[in-house]
């Protein structure tokens, strides 16, 4: 009986519109924002860990394993774990190779979003 009900709510909606369809009309000024540009995904990458203490500050967490190592960062909106290892010939420093994301309570969450609350939070 409902979708009968709102089949025919449709179907006269539809009907009751006029039919006409407004002028299109130029868009106004917006505004590029300024500022840093937040770091993307494949800008993590390959970074040392150096490099990812001054973009995101001091890690929650700092955890090596062999030659591994974990950094994971936490803002109010996400956590970030980058994951960094020694390159494959054995010399020079170990570099971000995986990232992983995800929201406070564990939810999935954009890498790049991530990225960007991160990095709006150390300014």
């Amino acid at each position: 009986m409902r979708f009968w009900f709102l089949g025919s709510a449709l179907a006269l909606g539809a009907c009751s519109g006029g039919g006409a369809i407004p002028a299109a009309r130029p868009a106004g000024h917006v505004p590029v924002p300024g500022g840093p540009v937040p770091a993307s995904v494949s800008a993590i990458r390959g970074q040392t860990a150096n490099a990812l203490l001054a973009q995101f500050g001091k890690p929650l967490l700092d955890v090596s394993e062999g030659t591994a190592r974990k950094l994971q960062f936490a803002g109010p909106i996400c956590v970030l774990d980058a994951y960094l290892y020694p390159p494959h010939k054995g010399r020079g420093e170990p570099a971000v190779t995986y990232i992983d994301t995800r929201q406070r309570d564990g939810s999935p969450i954009d890498q790049a979003s991530c990225l960007a609350a991160l990095g709006a939070q150390r300014k």
